[in-house]
């Protein structure tokens, strides 16, 4: 199902795209055109220093079963990781300034982040622990997060049950909501307008030479020669990855989201609340939002499979959510859809760059939920390392792909 409350804008007015490319041969060739493809397509045709040839390859532009067209559209600086929590900076300043950031066109829309925040509930010591480490990770990087009691939690959002709660960490500043599809849908037009070729179409193969990747071999039969090929393939990042004869583990992993409706709604925003349970929810409209991984072992599925555990609302979802806020006790589903992380299981970090041997095949896969608001430093920087053979904006070098043969693992905790 597709999210029809009026803070989601879903539905992209892109134009249409042929399934055969205009050229048989291209500088770079970027095999998925959601997030992480528009943005590596976009940074690579307005950086001034690159004059080459970009075809996007993308089997579905609606994204209907991409982790593009089912994102929650979440914006944080709440990491572990200084470095996701700098990437989360970046995002919001690519965000609040995105007109300006895609050259000035009245056309292009002015994004904004609506800032109801993110608020962790911890229940335990460890936990408590764990959030203060955290916050002084963030704080040490410029992020507005702040330990609370729940006696200010209480004065603050007075409508929470915290007999349970002992602390939590909360920021609202640059963290909450925006529109990424939105975002998505303007890198591509942008991109289009800077030359980029789209096609709608699915490689079938990848061409090899020794240690450099040669081409793709199109669904529809085409050949097309590549001087750099970028996996941002999503779920399907591991699979694009064998074609090229390179090993990547990238998991699915399903996770659920309802928009629901409050019989007595509350009388300010709902900050993206992370119950200690692992589910989570947030203001949507007028409305609500809470996700949650499934009900049982989260257990890799096929990219294919969209199937949902059917009592996962009553068993799950509802019974901690009306605990913690017992005005969600009476309530209505307005809408409901079960979509894909990207795991990685290794470190649950994004996975970017060249490989280490194959040095013109580049990923962008893995970012484990996060991809929305990684898109813009992933895509900045990829094209960096394309253009230049080096990062020069942020230093993303822990996430390279070599990490996985040295066994330096880069851990990413706060995963929701």
């Amino acid at each position: 199902m597709k999210p029809t409350s009026k803070d989601s804008s879903w539905e992209m007015d892109l134009p249409v795209f042929s399934a055969t490319p205009k050229h048989d041969a291209y500088d770079v060739v970027i095999i998925g055109g959601a997030t992480m493809g528009a943005c590596t397509a976009w940074f690579l045709a307005s950086n001034p220093d690159f004059k080459g040839k970009v075809l996007v390859v993308e089997p579905d532009p609606t994204f209907s079963k991409a982790q593009t067209g089912a994102s929650n559209n979440c914006m944080r600086q709440q990491f572990a990781n200084p470095i996701n929590v700098k990437i989360g900076q970046y995002a919001a300043e690519f965000v609040r300034n995105f007109r300006e950031n895609l050259g000035g066109d009245p056309k292009v829309p002015e994004l904004s982040i609506r800032n109801f925040g993110y608020l962790y509930l911890s229940d335990n010591a460890d936990l408590t622990k764990v959030l203060k480490r955290d916050q002084s990770v963030q704080k040490e990087c410029g992020a507005g997060t702040s330990m609370v009691t729940p006696d200010e939690i209480s004065a603050a959002y007075p409508f929470y049950k915290l007999d349970d709660i002992e602390a939590g960490s909360l920021n609202t500043v640059d963290e909450g909501y925006y529109n990424a599809p939105l975002m998505v849908e303007w890198l591509i037009k942008k991109s289009v307008e800077l030359g980029v070729d789209y096609a709608q179409n699915t490689v079938s193969a990848i061409g090899r030479e020794g240690d450099r990747v040669t081409g793709v071999t199109l669904a529809t039969g085409e050949t097309i020669d590549a001087g750099a090929i970028v996996n941002a393939a999503g779920t399907r990042a591991g699979v694009v990855a064998d074609m090229a004869g390179v090993d990547l583990d990238i998991q699915s992993k399903r996770r659920y989201t309802f928009i629901f409706r409050a019989k007595e709604p509350l009388d300010r925003d709902l900050p993206l609340t992370i119950d200690p349970t692992g589910v989570h929810f947030r203001q949507f409209g007028d409305d609500y939002l809470v996700g949650c991984p499934p009900l049982g072992e989260d257990a890799t599925v096929d990219v294919n499979d969209f199937s949902a555990e059917e009592t996962i609302w009553e068993d799950k979802v509802h019974p901690i959510i009306s605990n913690r806020i017992p005005q969600f006790k009476d309530v209505e589903i307005i809408d409901f859809w079960m979509g894909h992380y990207d795991f990685n299981t290794f470190d649950y970090n994004v996975v970017i760059g060249p490989h280490d041997e194959v040095s013109n095949f580049h990923f962008t896969n893995g970012s484990s939920g996060h991809g929305s608001q990684q898109g813009p430093a992933v895509g900045r920087g990829v094209a960096e390392q394309i253009i230049y053979g080096e990062f020069r904006s942020m230093d993303l070098s822990p996430f390279l792909y070599e990490r996985f043969a040295k066994g330096e693992r880069v851990i990413e905790r706060a995963v929701i």
